[in-house]
């Protein structure tokens, strides 16, 4: 019997991709710890790691890091397959989605804090629709869209203004090539 060997082949743009989930991973476990007053309510402190590599080399690699996290963030949290984690998963990928427009702004007027804030209701809107069609089939939910919003503003603004911080400055994240 022979044994065969597969060898992987990595570039350096997984590796980047690696370091950058690695990253927002913690960040998510961190947000996963931050006790708050109501459910689904969380800072989204990874979605600065989303926005930063949005700007610096583009949406498909902001789309690796973020599915990534979400998929990580469920094994590590023991969420995986949850409803959590669902929700988790549909509010990424309705932000990845809007993010796709978003980054096509002129950068003139739209940056890190407008794609946040936009990022941020993407999500919201998305987990209040998935809750709705799966978890709980009562219009009802929909009362809570105020406090959500209010929630996605604040953190979508607060996220937005980190990411744009850590952008300016010359030293931040200094390492290969930008995306424009």
């Amino acid at each position: 019997m022979t044994r065969s060997v597969t060898r992987l082949i990595t570039t350096p743009e997984d590796h980047r991709i690696a370091r950058l989930a690695a990253a927002a991973i913690g960040l998510a476990l961190i947000d996963a710890a931050i006790p708050l007053p109501l459910p689904g309510v969380k800072p989204g402190l990874s979605n600065i790691v989303t926005l930063i590599v949005l700007a610096r080399y583009g949406w498909s690699t902001a789309a690796w890091v973020c599915v990534l996290r979400v998929i990580a963030g469920g094994v590590l949290l023991g969420q995986l397959l949850s409803p959590g984690f669902f929700m988790s998963l549909t509010g990424a990928l309705f932000s990845l989605l809007v993010l796709a427009g978003a980054g096509r702004l002129p950068r003139r007027w739209f940056g890190p804090v407008s794609w946040s804030i936009l990022a941020a209701f993407a999500h919201i809107g998305g987990q209040l629709l998935l809750a709705r069609l799966w978890l709980i089939p009562h219009n009802g939910l929909f009362y809570l869209m105020p406090i959500f919003a209010v929630a996605a503003l604040a953190f979508g603004i607060i996220n937005g203004l980190i990411a744009a911080r850590l952008l300016a400055s010359p030293s931040f994240m200094n390492t290969g090539a930008h995306h424009a």
